[in-house]
């Protein structure tokens, strides 16, 4: 539990900005693989599976959630929220890579100086948040979004905190990593004998005894990135966190700015754990109402 406890908060939780502490139409038609695009009466779970009809898992899919004015007034058409999973196939990121096109801003999560740029591939990385990253990489054979995602793009904003800002967050909070892998431990023991912990732990016997060991532990890691994420406010607790709450906020000074300068097509670019609480605070600050929710396949569970 434990372990689990622990990769979780690297795959949902921890952003790929950690590691860098180490270093004109008004509803456009959503690009192809934006798939089963819907009308949205309200938050979705931003990460799912999907399911054929034997009721098995083909897809881990995020969400893409377009929020619009509800009055309709002033020039801002809309803002997307992009649902990330820092690990995904190759094909996911080139799907996020041309979706950005469509934007005039996209904000992105980086915990790095201001001005900073991640090259085409990725900086090289140390410390224990990239190297869990990078042995889930390797052992899940998929890609990492550092590496696949193209920053250096114009209309890329980064949108997160300093270095300094986030040291002195957690610090002003009194918190730790470590102390957050415990929230999560914590949270996780309440739903260890839940049905659907239960029924996810089968199908990994299941698929082990079948032989393909890799697409069994791939379905059991996508498994729990969803029940994951849907533990995040247990995980986050009352006050939040800085690994949350307090860079959303800052992302959402800096949609704030954006708009001020007239871009009018925007989204937000952040880890799917985010999103819930990103998609309260647009509804609630800046009067935006969900009106579409569509998905993308992040991870091939066939």
């Amino acid at each position: 539990m434990l372990l689990r406890s622990l990769y979780l908060l690297v795959l949902v939780l921890i952003s790929p900005g950690l590691s860098a502490l180490q270093p004109a139409e008004t509803d456009f038609a959503p690009p192809d693989a934006v798939q089963n695009v819907e009308p949205d009466a309200g938050l979705p779970e931003f990460v799912r599976l999907k399911f054929d009809q034997n009721k098995k898992p083909v897809s881990l899919q995020v969400a893409v959630v377009r929020f619009v004015p509800r009055d309709k007034k002033g020039s801002l058409q809309h803002v997307d929220l992009v649902s990330a999973v820092h690990i995904g196939e190759s094909s996911y990121y080139q799907t996020i890579n041309a979706l950005f096109s469509h934007y005039d801003a996209v904000l992105y999560e980086l915990v790095a100086s201001q001005g900073t740029r991640i090259p085409k591939g990725g900086n090289e990385r140390k410390g224990i948040v990239s190297g869990l990253q990078s042995w889930m990489r390797n052992v899940l054979g998929m890609s990492m979004q550092l590496e696949e995602v193209d920053y250096t793009a114009a209309n890329l904003v980064h949108a997160d905190l300093s270095p300094e800002e986030f040291n002195r967050s957690m610090k002003n909070r009194n918190e730790s990593v470590t102390g957050l892998i415990g929230r999560a431990w914590l949270a996780g023991m309440g739903q260890q004998y839940s049905t659907q912990a239960v029924l996810s732990e089968m199908r990994l016997f299941r698929n082990l005894l079948s032989g393909n060991r890799d697409l069994a532990l791939k379905t059991f890691v996508a498994e729990q990135m969803v029940q994951g994420i849907r533990l995040g406010d247990a995980i986050e607790g009352r006050e939040g966190s800085t690994l949350v709450t307090v860079r959303n906020k800052k992302a959402l000074q800096v949609l704030r700015r954006e708009i001020a300068v007239g871009k009018q097509k925007l989204a937000i670019f952040y880890g799917a754990a985010h999103m819930q609480d990103i998609g309260r605070r647009l509804i609630s600050e800046f009067d935006l109402v969900p009106a579409w929710t569509g998905w993308i396949d992040a991870w091939n569970l066939q």
